[in-house]
């Protein structure tokens, strides 16, 4: 396996820029994910590491060489497409043994190569049927076998999981980990969905408008975001967002949100000078709201219960505070209901603070 280094990668069709300046060193034995919304440039730049797509500008790297110029047979890569790309005409085995085969690999070698990945990835009972016999997570599995056998310095993945149904997902996510830790292989991941990249990449690139947001571990991107688009666009339901304006009085300082006021934590306070103007959007994740009476230390505002959807171990709660929603999570022992008046409280340390002009998160460092 090898490490893979981004230099400057931009790419342009014609007067758009789809791609961004991308600078990246991916380690060796690293499972990193590019995650964003669709359009945001993560496939295109993982076809420009593949060499499917040409670079405008900048240089890619795999192990020491440059690759920038190189056809994607000279790059030592091996491609899992959504659409697993199987040759519906050959068996599983010939499916795993036909690029060695293109390379004129030993037959004895190829052998060797098809059984190890089938035993990998539990396929060996499988070998001998077609792909119209397989389910959509056996052929995936075969998609996967097939680069396995190439044995190359870097996996790259583009949403190969989206054709699945959630319960194989599910499954498939956990075979890949186990995979990735069995190979110490070097894996690139292209995802739009946030789930696989928070339980799967030991690193994650959030992407947007083809420029890169952040660059950081699961936990990382979760609990120190860098701006409102990837606090919002990681975590399930969404960080809320609220708007108000800060009131400064000596050592506290407090955010006033329609006729309402809360105290800001000293470790926002701290960071007020940071501010563009008088205007804050405080960011709170839905765990972090506690509807009830709690301690009497804590920031909380009066909101209305707009909509309660239960899920089992828990309840989703739909709030308005001043105009403004909120989205909380409580447990399924929690008794309000439908336009009842509560208190919310937040938990002052899990508090985030963003400028609203720049939307750049006043506590990421």
């Amino acid at each position: 396996m090898a490490s893979v280094v981004l230099q400057h990668v931009t790419k342009r069709y014609g007067n758009v820029e789809a791609v961004h300046d991308v600078n990246l060193d991916i380690r060796d034995q690293e499972f990193l994910v590019f995650l964003g919304p669709s359009g945001c440039g993560k496939t295109t730049t993982l076809r420009m590491v593949a060499g499917l797509e040409e670079l405008s500008g900048g240089d890619i790297f795999i192990g020491d060489e440059n690759v920038s110029q190189k056809p994607p047979k000279d790059r030592d890569i091996a491609m899992v497409f959504q659409n697993y790309a199987l040759y519906p005409h050959m068996t599983v085995y010939e499916n795993m043994a036909f690029g060695l085969k293109l390379r004129k690999t030993p037959k004895s070698e190829i052998d060797r190569r098809v059984k190890e990945a089938a035993e990998i990835l539990g396929l060996g009972q499988l070998l001998s049927r077609k792909p119209k016999e397989l389910s959509g997570g056996q052929r995936q599995r075969v998609a996967l076998g097939r680069a396995i056998v190439r044995e190359p310095k870097a996996f790259l993945m583009d949403e190969p999981l989206s054709n699945l149904d959630a319960k194989l997902r599910t499954q498939t996510r956990v075979e890949l980990k186990n995979l990735h830790r069995r190979l110490g292989a070097t894996i690139i991941y292209v995802t739009h969905d946030q789930t696989e990249a928070m339980t799967m990449g030991t690193r994650i690139v959030v992407m947007r408008d083809g420029v890169v947001q952040q660059v950081d571990t699961p936990d990382g991107i979760y609990n120190n975001p860098a701006n409102q688009f990837v606090a919002t666009f990681v975590g399930t339901p969404a960080m809320n967002l609220v708007k108000g304006a800060v009131i400064s009085q000596g050592d506290t300082a407090s955010l006033q949100i329609g006729s309402q006021t809360i105290e800001l934590p000293g470790r926002i306070r701290q960071t007020l000078s940071r501010l563009n103007s008088n205007a804050l959007t405080l960011g709170v994740r839905p765990e972090d709201i506690f509807l009830g009476e709690g301690r009497a230390d804590e920031p909380a505002l009066n909101a209305t219960v707009q909509v309660i959807e239960p899920m089992g171990h828990e309840h989703i709660v739909y709030l308005a505070v001043e105009g403004q929603p909120i989205v909380a999570r409580t447990d399924n022992a929690w008794q309000g209901r439908v336009g009842d008046v509560v208190r919310m409280k937040l938990n002052p340390q899990r508090l985030h603070a963003f400028d609203p002009q720049t939307e750049a998160s006043l506590l990421y460092s």
